[in-house]
């Protein structure tokens, strides 16, 4: 006796091959299909080992891990994914031979996060190579013939957290990759090991914030041996970033063709490193970071007086803003001394001291320096012009007097520079005269042969004696005798 079929279960059936059928007419392909030369695990297809010189046309529109490494690939053009693949964010495309990608590669992989390129043959970095890529958070580069990177081959990667560039032949430092508010602002790791870097842009490179620095690997790189590098890897190795403390062994730098560790320069007789403290003046705006070595961790701010700076405190010159650092409004004396910052993150806590010291003077501001500078111009002009007065404006002379009675005697010159020093006892003088000494002032001018220059009188000479005068007048001296005043030798009395 034959067993009774359920009518329910075949109708069933048949319903589901229906809505098959129908799902493959209207894509053109099955619903699910794994290409022959790769494995395939729910959403994962590995295409691994299989010396493929292309990557296979019917990839499930589902997948989500793509592995093509271990092959012959050399190019990546710009339709080699039919469809996009919108759920795919991990491709991996290590140990090809790869040395040509189209800027429109990844045009089909728009939600990307994990992209591995290394080990292949790739020697540049062309613009907006990655530009597709704005959701990728990791880029392996490494073990390539790279030797240039374009300025804008990573432009739009907003996401990019750790990118690897070791092992290839880079002689140019992309400072534009770590500067502060860049185009890939959540960097941080840069492995720039194994390349030709000979120079580094030192005071750059010591500005960039710890976070940043914990993951700038430098090591196994021909780099110049100064001081200057030597305080820069000290600092790190100070603040205990990886960086360094990972590799202390293969930081070297290179000096008359020789390999020296960076921290055993000896030759160079560098002066050890010392951990600055912050200087401040009277009045001064201040904003010190607290540099913690991971983002996004809680910070808080313990004065010298050990007591927890607040975020908002009326009357209070120093408060904590909103990043985290330690913000002085006007910096007085009593805000000197050490403040500690306690960060706390996911995966470790930290602990950092500043020292700030208060100059007790303020620095001179804008206007100040404006106001001296126009006090100096005035100076000097008045200076000019007090010359000029004396060169070409000098006293009047005998023309600006009034007329004289011409004098009889050439002697007389000699006369007016006499002193009286007996009171004037003339009872035919004004009343109105002072009783006091008569005083003049004169200089000598030679007016005969007995006098020698200057108005001095040679040795083995008499003065003339000066005729008698009316009663109660005084002669002029001689007109001629007002040019004395700008004789060498003045005689005072």
């Amino acid at each position: 006796m034959q067993p009774q079929r359920d009518p329910c279960g075949l109708w069933l059936l048949l319903l589901s091959w229906f809505l098959l059928l129908f799902e493959v007419a209207r894509t053109g392909r099955p619903v699910v299909s794994c290409p022959t030369t790769c494995l395939c695990a729910s959403n994962i297809l590995s295409c691994s080992k299989q010396q493929l010189t292309n990557i296979p046309h019917s990839l499930p529109s589902y997948t989500a891990l793509l592995d093509l490494s271990h092959n012959n690939l050399t190019h990546l053009r710009a339709q080699w994914a039919p469809t996009r693949l919108t759920s795919l964010h991990s491709l991996l495309l290590s140990h090809n031979h790869l040395h040509f990608i189209s800027s429109e590669a990844f045009t089909p992989t728009p939600n990307l996060r994990y992209l591995d390129l290394s080990s292949n043959q790739l020697r540049a970095l062309d613009e907006f190579l990655f530009s597709e890529l704005q959701a990728l958070e990791v880029l392996l580069l490494y073990n390539n013939h790279i030797m240039a990177v374009d300025r804008g081959a990573f432009d739009n990667m907003v996401q990019l957290q750790k990118l690897y560039l070791s092992q290839n032949q880079i002689s140019r430092f992309p400072l534009e990759l770590v500067k502060e508010k860049a185009k890939l602002p959540k960097l941080t790791l840069l492995d720039l090991s194994s390349n030709k870097l000979s120079l580094l842009p030192l005071s750059d490179l010591q500005k960039l914030p710890a976070w940043v620095k914990n993951g700038l690997y430098l090591h196994n790189n021909p780099l110049s041996c100064n001081c200057d590098l030597y305080q820069l890897f000290s600092h790190w190795q100070y603040r205990q970033l990886s960086s360094v403390m990972d590799f202390q062994e293969d930081l070297y730098c290179l000096d008359s063709k020789k390999l020296y560790n960076v921290f055993n320069m000896s030759f160079l007789n560098c002066i050890e490193y010392k951990e600055h403290a912050w200087e401040a003046h009277l009045g001064e705006k201040l904003i010190i970071k607290c540099d913690t070595k991971q983002q996004g961790m809680t910070k808080v701010w313990v004065a010298p007086n050990n007591k927890q700076v607040l975020e908002e405190v009326t009357n209070s010159s120093v408060t904590v803003s909103e990043d985290g650092s330690l913000l002085f409004q006007k910096v007085k004396i009593d805000d000197e001394g050490v403040y500690t910052c306690y960060a706390v993150g996911e995966t470790f806590n930290e602990t950092l001291s500043v020292e700030l010291k208060v100059h007790n003077f303020t620095l001179p501001g804008h206007h100040d320096t404006l106001n001296t500078a126009y006090t100096t111009l005035v100076g000097c002009i008045l200076s000019v012009v007090l010359v000029l007065i004396y060169l070409y404006l000098t006293p009047c002379r005998c023309w600006c007097r009034g007329v004289e009675k011409p004098s009889s005697h050439q002697g007389d010159s000699l006369s007016s520079s006499m002193l009286s020093t007996t009171p004037n006892h003339d009872p035919m003088a004004g009343g109105d005269k002072d009783d006091g000494f008569d005083r003049r002032v004169a200089f000598l001018e030679p007016s005969g042969p007995g006098q020698g220059q200057n108005g001095k009188l040679k040795p083995g000479n008499t003065l003339p004696v000066p005729e008698a005068m009316g009663k109660g007048q005084r002669r002029m001296s001689d007109p001629e005798s007002v040019s004395s005043v700008f004789s060498d030798t003045p005689i005072v009395v």
